[in-house]
């Protein structure tokens, strides 16, 4: 099926790893130019090399969503490379876990200004350029937290905050056909989940529960991103794909 994404120029925010190099890559076996923004530029430019390795077109920028100068610089080097920017996919996050009473003020603020703020800022970035071209895909990363998850208040806030900021950014900018949609994953096998100390567990747990019995690859979740992406999802917005194999 042809996704209609050739020549497309997508960002994607926290491409360096996980699901954000899944996405990009994905993007690129689709035929867009992909951005791939992340504070590890070393990162973010082995995966940009697998894609131009793989006949793709990629550019890998080092950038903190959270502070506005950066974000502009990022969107002007995306310009500047590929005359514009269609797509922009927000999945820079971070997550400091901790009971409220034992949150650190600092935890708070830090997931919350690379996770909520950093998509403010880079979706302000790049609106003008999709209104101009009446063509735009505005993508959140959210996540099954959005439902609330005990030990993660800040982490859930930011997935529940990326929903309702979905909803609002397809309300003020379908009139110039730009869509915008949220995708929210399950538990998905990355290196940063693996990382967890009680893995395992939470890994088993998952299985259990989910009516699909197994965890989510990134793969599984970089394909729904690609859909709503494409020419096939125009007619979607202010809408919550969950990728959770059946898991609420």
């Amino acid at each position: 099926m042809d996704l209609g994404l050739t020549g497309k120029t997508a960002i994607v925010t926290g491409a360096g790893s996980g699901i954000g190099a899944a996405i990009a890559v994905r993007l690129g076996e689709e035929g867009a130019n992909v951005v791939l923004a992340d504070m590890n530029l070393e990162a973010a430019e082995g995966v940009a090399q697998s894609i131009r390795e793989a006949g793709g077109q990629a550019l890998a920028v080092a950038v903190n969503v959270a502070e506005a100068d950066q974000v502009a610089a990022l969107v002007a080097r995306t310009v500047e490379a590929f005359g514009g920017v269609g797509i922009l996919v927000n999945n820079a996050g971070l997550a400091r876990d901790g009971r409220i009473t034992k949150m650190e003020e600092s935890d708070w603020d830090l997931v919350l200004d690379v996770g909520l703020k950093g998509a403010f800022l880079c979706t302000r970035a790049v609106l003008p350029y999709m209104t101009e071209a009446k063509w735009g895909r505005l993508i959140q990363m959210s996540s099954r937290a959005h439902l609330g998850n005990p030990g993660q208040a800040n982490y859930s806030a930011v997935k529940a905050g990326l929903i309702g900021f979905t909803k609002s950014m397809a309300l003020e900018n379908g009139r110039h056909f730009i869509t915008s949609n949220a995708v929210a994953p399950g538990m998905i096998d990355t290196p940063f989940v693996r990382g967890h100390p009680k893995f395992e567990t939470i890994r088993d747990n998952a299985i259990s529960t989910t009516p699909i019995p197994r965890i989510g690859e990134a793969t599984d979740v970089a394909d729904a991103v690609c859909f709503l992406a494409s020419e096939r999802a125009s007619y979607i917005t202010g809408d919550v794909l969950h990728v959770t194999g059946g898991r609420y």
